[in-house]
């Protein structure tokens, strides 16, 4: 059937419109989704949900060079949803408080459902 040939149903268009976020709130949404489109800072909130740890430490736990790792931190900071925390020489990342990390550490812990189980 033809999308023509089918009516338009007034009452579904404003049901599903009403489940969209309004402008502002919708770009900051996309904000926080371009913050994971890197499959390196999907793992460093994976990892991030264990334990706060340094950016040698996550190069390790990625698999990338401290400058990648930190770039990717850039990112993550840049949203809220990473923070940093120095000790003497050392600076400590972990997951913020705040809403972005938590959306993105819901997103994390839904591709956990994709983990094999024996």
């Amino acid at each position: 059937m033809a999308e023509q040939d089918h009516a338009v149903e007034p009452n579904a268009v404003a049901a599903a419109k009403a489940e969209l976020l309004p402008g502002p709130v919708q770009k900051n949404a996309e904000r926080i989704l371009d913050s994971l489109c890197d499959p390196s800072r999907l793992r460093i909130v994976q990892a991030l949900r264990a334990t706060p740890l340094t950016v040698s430490e996550l190069s390790r736990v990625i698999a990338k060079s401290r400058a990648a790792t930190s770039q990717h931190l850039k990112v993550l900071r840049s949203v809220e949803a990473v923070t940093a925390e120095r000790h003497g020489q050392f600076v400590d990342y972990s997951l913020s408080e705040h809403i972005h990390a938590e959306v993105l550490e819901n997103i994390a812990n839904a591709f956990d459902q994709l983990r094999p189980t024996a």
